[in-house]
């Protein structure tokens, strides 16, 4: 039985997958709205997503340094056997195992033979690691150039209903305003994506070159113990 003023709550029975439904349909009316400029702008997303993935993939799976390598070339005067059967466990295309190979393949000659080789195969993972950013960040630059294409032509069209017959079609004017709108977001929200994806995947790549060359360097000083040694037991 109720108490004095108090009042039923009614319970909402709209279904979740209603709402969803209902959400991109009208996304979708408000991205059809923003004119044609709206199928570059979509392509310079997939592509940009696309770059992301992959990105995040190859560092994931090509970069990642285990804990245990990391300690052993830590290590005083570790034996060089031991190194090679830990890089054998990385994948063949793993970057510090590429890197580490051409150090212990020429650890043998003069100490500046070795780091001369060393940074042209660090070069070369640069490169690599740097390949197709710079789609990235033509991105963040082109994205909000289309967006404001597409602003101009929204404007455009408004002023053409406006300059020919006055406001008799308030639906014409608002539709071009919304397309010039539409597509300024659109391309806005695309360069702001695309521009984290760049500065966040640029960073990273400094990040594993510098820890490179930190731990190249400690393999030449390993290098130059074992020479040193060798000159002092002849």
């Amino acid at each position: 039985m109720p108490f004095p003023g108090h009042v039923p709550r009614i319970a909402l029975t709209i279904p979740i997958s209603e709402i969803t439904m209902q959400d991109l349909h009208e996304t979708w009316i408000a991205i059809k709205l923003g004119g044609m400029i709206i199928l570059p702008l979509s392509l310079m997303a997939v592509i940009a997503l696309a770059i992301m993935i992959e990105k995040a993939f190859i560092y994931w799976r090509y970069a990642r340094l285990p804990l245990d390598l990391l300690k052993l070339v830590e290590t005083y005067g570790f034996p060089w056997e031991e190194m090679e059967k830990r890089l054998y466990g990385l994948h063949e295309r793993h970057y510090f195992r590429r890197f580490f190979e051409v150090v212990i393949a020429n650890r043998r000659h003069p100490a500046w033979w070795t780091e001369s080789r060393a940074a042209d195969e660090a070069q070369l993972i640069e490169t690599s690691l740097a390949r197709r950013l710079w789609i990235l960040e033509t991105i963040v630059t082109a994205a909000p150039l289309l967006g404001l294409m597409g602003t101009i032509d929204g404007m455009m069209d408004a002023f053409k209903i406006i300059g020919g017959s006055g406001v008799v079609n308030p639906t014409g004017v608002t539709g071009g305003v919304a397309q010039a709108l539409i597509a300024t977001a659109v391309g806005l929200l695309i360069a702001l994506i695309a521009l984290f994806g760049f500065n966040y995947f640029s960073r990273v790549q400094a990040q594993t070159m510098d820890e490179m060359e930190r731990l190249g360097t400690r393999l030449i000083d390993h290098i130059r113990l074992d020479q040193g040694n060798a000159h002092e037991a002849a």
